[in-house]
């Protein structure tokens, strides 16, 4: 371990918060778009379709360049990647801002998406090696406050921004935070010895090729697949295959190179295999719970999206304060798998919760409990995962560690967002059938409800002909609404579901240290 890191005093203070606003400007931009696709569409005149790419190009540039940040880092020195880093996000957030057509946009976005990458890795590494180990937890409680508040603070502030000035501040914000940034980490952050001896000659063209072809079209088959209709779009089946071979030659290549351009034999630690699958779990659940509900309260209950994104602060408060307990709970001697298995049945917790709940019309306060729930699910789950994963592990390969288990969080996310919206479209099918099959025109029910519904558009002063058909539209509407509904639960439960059947494999997880290492030393 680079003892030599570790830092002190104020200089600490600095580095942490310099490292967490990095982190949390990387992940507020992931979600902040979200509430003002609606604004960009009409501003630059683009159709549904292509406002999508704003969300997936980011996404592309963050999978590709996560990987690589470790060899960059060593490339380079992290101080310099990592204020780098800083300097193409802010720029770009400038030129996204005063981008003139959607292309420009997107092509900006991507951009970001690279400078981005490397933000939430780095910052993780940098904050890990700046404590002594015994802090090690409470290191990763800080950091962790960042990863899982920054998904929630987009929503709020990306609808106070739309709602109250223009879609290009939700960039402009970027600027002043990312200069501060830019001056501190040139001014305090420091590069480990490791990084500089290492060799620059034999730079591994082909490994970022094929990890950048493989990603990429991994990213863009889980994006676009559901718009796009899956396996009948030539598209999608072309990057599917080069998805494949793209990742077997990969593979092949990063483990025959001398210098590779990501160290996968650091997956021989059985640490962090388990980690960095429990981390894409984790990205499942975090992105995809924070996916669904606005989409829920907007859409079905008509909501605002500064109602929507305002309903996921005390959740996010809640981790926030459940970070440092969990962090002193891990350098108490609390065995992490524990930890992990119990965030993993308050998550089951909240999603069983939110399956009972869901209506046509649910009101504001029947969420707060539950939502509380997932910001203790989550507060649980996040510092031991990231712990256990990087337990073991020395030096350098602690960087690369932290590439693995920040790639699987956005790809789990990626996943989770690209399964849901697919079974959700192939859910709303089932129970319109079903509910449809339920209501025959001979029903005395039904044909009361149409009467009843009839007489009141008529004496709205609609004609007779006029009021019957808005209706019968008004009981698809209806049917439509609760079909949505019904969807939105099943989504509850396979994801309450699946953190539940996870529960015993986390249990079987044996807490390995290295001979020599103490227990303060295995926490980090």
């Amino acid at each position: 371990m680079n003892e030599s890191l570790v830092e002190y005093g104020s200089r600490r203070v600095i580095i942490t918060i310099t490292a967490i606003f990095c982190a949390l400007l990387e992940i507020v931009d992931t979600t902040i778009v979200n509430v003002a696709l609606n604004e960009m569409k009409g501003n630059l005149g683009a159709t549904l379709n292509e406002i999508a790419w704003v969300i997936t190009a980011y996404a592309i540039g963050n999978v590709i360049i996560v990987p690589m940040t470790s060899w960059l880092a060593a490339q380079f020195g992290r101080r310099n990647y990592f204020a780098a880093s800083i300097i193409i996000f802010t720029v770009c957030s400038f030129l996204c801002g005063n981008a003139t057509n959607i292309w420009e946009l997107v092509l900006f976005r991507f951009l970001q998406g690279l400078g981005g990458g490397a933000l939430l890795v780095t910052s993780q590494t940098i904050i890990t090696e700046s404590y002594p180990p015994e802090k090690r937890s409470m290191a990763q409680a800080i950091y962790g406050m960042g990863v899982i508040i920054g998904p929630t603070l987009g929503p709020p502030l990306g609808g106070f921004i739309v709602d109250n000035y223009s879609w290009p501040y939700i960039f402009y914000i970027n600027i002043p935070i990312g200069i501060v940034a830019t001056l501190l980490t040139l001014q305090y952050v420091r590069s480990p010895k490791y990084a500089e001896k290492k060799s620059r000659k034999e730079i591994d063209w082909a490994g970022i090729g094929l990890l950048a072809l493989a990603v990429g079209s991994l990213q863009y088959v889980l994006e676009r697949g559901q718009e796009e209709d899956w396996f009948s779009s030539t598209s999608i089946t072309v990057l599917s295959v080069v998805t494949v071979f793209s990742f077997f030659f990969f593979i092949w290549r990063e483990l025959t190179a001398k210098n590779p351009i990501v160290e996968l034999r650091v997956l021989r630690n059985g640490n962090l295999r388990v980690g960095t699958i429990l981390s894409f779990i984790l990205g499942f659940g975090l992105y995809g719970s924070t996916f669904i509900i606005p989409l829920y309260t907007q859409s079905t209950l008509g909501w605002t999206a500064q109602q929507s994104g305002a309903l996921m602060v005390p959740a996010a408060l809640t981790t926030a304060f459940m970070m440092p307990v969990i962090g002193n709970m891990l350098q108490k001697g609390v065995k992490q798998q524990y930890l992990v298995a119990l965030g993993m049945l308050v998550f089951f917790i909240y999603s069983f919760w939110g399956y009972k709940i869901l209506t046509p019309d649910t009101g504001e306060e029947a969420f707060f409990w539950m939502l509380i729930f997932r910001g203790i699910g989550m507060g649980m789950l996040f510092i031991p995962i990231t712990a256990m994963s990087l337990s073991t592990l020395k030096g350098q390969q602690i960087g690369q560690g932290a590439s693995f288990t920040g790639m699987m969080r956005q790809l789990g996310g990626s996943f989770g967002i690209a399964l849901i919206t697919t079974f959700m479209a192939h859910q709303n099918n089932v129970h319109r059938n079903d509910l449809v099959a339920h209501m025959r025109a001979d029903d005395p029910a039904v044909q009361q409800r149409v009467q009843a519904t009839t007489r009141m558009f008529v004496s709205k002063g609609m004609s007779a002909d006029v009021a019957l058909g808005s209706a019968y539209k008004s009981m698809e509407y209806n049917v439509m609404k609760q079909a949505a509904v019904l969807s939105y639960m099943d989504v509850f439960l396979f994801i309450g579901l699946m953190f539940l059947f996870c529960i015993p494999f986390v249990l079987l997880v044996k807490a390995k240290q290295n001979p020599g290492m103490d227990m303060s030393e295995a926490m980090h």
